[in-house]
């Protein structure tokens, strides 16, 4: 609930209590929100303080240049589109194994900090241990290096106003980004998540700087209503569109209400850049010529299993052709 506001030119500044305790808040986690439970929405410039002066967020609308944004959007819509399961509890999933989670079009661009299940697959197959650093490009960065090219723009903008709306923060989450050769060009991110269509369940984030600040963006295509981003336990939302700017304490449990659809082409794609802290954990103080060779490990281990199959289909198909001659 809000409790105070007070005007500081363009910018309202809020100061909000919690509507219920964290009792409560532990049963709702992990559960869809509804309209009933916030009780308001905010579509304007805003810094949000809890009571006890805390900041929980800082909001900027038509921040975001165009051409940036339409980049961004044309060269990973594709890919964002494609279904995954690789989201847990914030997409209501209870289950231990990432196989049974709900399939979602939430998707991962720029570096991660696990390999997949396909490349410990080919290691397995070469009889190679695993690397002690498994640390990757994900699969949008090793196969669209040019499209990847395209997304700085937009994700250095994001960069360049989180570091001037939380200087502190930014300054923590940089600093380490520097330390890792594994980062986005001139930012203090490593990886980026997108989402389309998908309302989140109350989650907080996990696996990214715990120093750090959250980040989101919105493109939008075609016509919906709700969506927006909340903080269920004070009662409030955010409704980010295009252009605007999101910034955010993610490790408070935080939601999207049930977006509404109102043309059949309706697509949010959200955006949120981060510093996965195991990437850091993992290669701070490694080189550019380490990161480069390890990218060609794994590369080239794919490269290998791919020959090896290869060469057993074709000594197959001569058996097969030997034996028919016969």
């Amino acid at each position: 609930m809000i409790v105070k506001q007070e005007k500081k030119g363009n910018v309202t500044i809020y100061y909000v209590d919690k509507d219920f305790d964290d009792t409560k808040l532990t049963q709702i986690m992990n559960t869809s929100l509804k309209r009933q439970q916030i009780t308001h929405i905010i579509d304007h410039d805003a810094d949000v303080y809890t009571v006890q002066g805390k900041l929980l967020l800082k909001f900027r609308k038509h921040k975001l240049n165009k051409k940036a944004v339409q980049l961004f959007y044309d060269n990973i819509i594709d890919f964002a589109k494609k279904p995954t399961n690789n989201r847990g509890s914030a997409s209501g999933s209870r289950h231990k194994n990432v196989y049974n989670n709900p399939k979602i079009m939430t998707n991962i661009v720029g570096y991660f900090d696990k390999l997949s299940p396909k490349q410990k697959y080919n290691f397995k197959q070469q009889g190679i241990p695993l690397p002690k650093i498994t640390v990757r490009e994900t699969r949008f960065l090793q196969q669209h290096p040019d499209k990847f090219q395209q997304l700085i723009p937009l994700i250095q903008l994001i960069n360049k106003y989180y570091k001037q709306y939380i200087p502190d923060k930014y300054e923590s989450q940089y600093n380490k980004a520097k330390l890792t050769p594994f980062h986005i060009d001139d930012t203090a991110f490593t990886t980026v998540t997108t989402n389309v269509n998908y309302s989140t369940t109350v989650h907080k984030d996990s696996g990214d700087d715990i120093d750090g600040f959250g980040n989101l963006t919105v493109i939008q295509h075609g016509l919906y209503d709700g969506a927006e981003t909340c903080f269920p336990q004070y009662g409030i939302g955010l409704n980010v569109r295009t252009y605007d700017v999101l910034y955010m304490d993610v490790h408070q449990p935080h939601a999207n209400l049930p977006i509404v659809y109102k043309s059949h082409d309706a697509i949010r794609l959200s955006i949120v850049c981060y510093l996965r802290i195991s990437i850091y954990n993992q290669t701070r103080g490694k080189s550019k010529s380490f990161m480069n060779k390890h990218i060609q490990l794994i590369h080239s281990n794919k490269n290998k299993t791919t020959n090896k199959n290869k060469t057993k289909t074709t000594n197959k198909n001569k058996t097969k052709t030997h034996k028919n001659k016969h």
